[in-house]
């Protein structure tokens, strides 16, 4: 009787530990090779990464260190891994570079010398100083406005504007009297006025060059945010082509082929679902 007793015993077990879910790794999360793709994350590395931020100033909910801390904290909760466990990655430590050009900050994180997370971050540049052959912010709208000029400021190109004069000057408040407050206004008086006293973009972004206070070049990641803030009113939640998102995207475009802002190469495998959906393989 014993002896079958510890027979199940020994059948639960291993069965237990047949259904008990792997440990969420770097090769789940990141694009990376070798022997560190195998390594658990682990808190300890998480902590580690988010030091490494800190110490450039980027700690914040998109980087590195909290992708990990979430993954950490699933194989902690799990029991997937001992929280004093020593990995590779921890080993051979981490870090941040950030690149400067004009007009914006490249910062890199690495994980045992691999790259797992890497974003610009705008930085706003007066006029003598971003004087240069790519295409600014500024300039996009004036090609917008050169493109579709007759067209009626409404609240979807307020919206874009605004998003845009943040992304050129780097301040989050709206600047009275600026472009974007102009622009809002026009949104709000068009439908109550006929075509003839209707205020264009041709009106308000033909000098935007001169008229933003700073300017940058355009990146990928501004031409996004600004398509954003476009499709936010449209019913379809798409920019509405041929206006200030579509010249934006282009201008990225033309900005990463002609080598003045760099393409940023996307590290994380996943989008911002990801920890979701590994919490859900983890706890099946």
């Amino acid at each position: 009787m014993m002896k079958k007793d510890l027979q199940d015993e020994s059948i639960t077990a291993h069965n237990e530990e047949q259904t008990k879910p792997e440990p969420i790794t770097y090769g789940d999360i990141f694009r990376v090779s070798g022997e560190v793709g195998k390594e658990p994350i682990t808190v300890k590395d998480a902590a580690l990464m988010q030091s490494a931020e800190a110490r450039v100033g980027h700690s914040h909910k998109g980087g590195a260190a909290a992708i990990m801390q979430s993954a950490a904290e699933i194989n902690e909760r799990l029991g997937l891994v001992d929280r004093e466990r020593e990995t590779i990655a921890a080993a051979e430590g981490m870090a941040v570079i950030e690149t400067q050009i004009p007009g914006q900050v490249v910062s890199t994180e690495f994980v045992a010398g691999q790259p797992v997370h890497s974003e610009i971050k705008p930085v706003s540049t007066q006029h003598s100083v971003a004087a240069t052959d790519a295409i600014t912010i500024g300039q996009a709208l004036e090609s917008a406005a050169m493109k579709k000029g007759e067209k009626p400021i409404d609240s979807n190109d307020a919206r874009a504007i605004q998003s845009a004069e943040k992304r050129a000057t780097g301040n989050p408040v709206t600047q009275k009297g600026g472009l974007a407050a102009t622009a809002q206004a026009a949104a709000e008086l068009n439908p109550r006025v006929n075509d003839v006293g209707k205020t264009t973009l041709s009106n308000i972004l033909l000098a935007a060059p001169v008229d933003l206070p700073a300017d940058k070049a355009v990146t990928r990641e501004d031409a996004e945010k600004i398509m954003e803030a476009e499709a936010r009113g449209s019913p379809h939640g798409r920019p509405q082509s041929g206006v200030i998102g579509e010249a934006m995207q282009s201008a990225a475009k033309l900005n990463e082929e002609r080598g003045f802002t760099p393409a940023v190469p996307a590290y994380t495998l996943e989008d911002a679902l990801l920890i979701d959906r590994l919490k859900a393989r983890a706890e099946k």
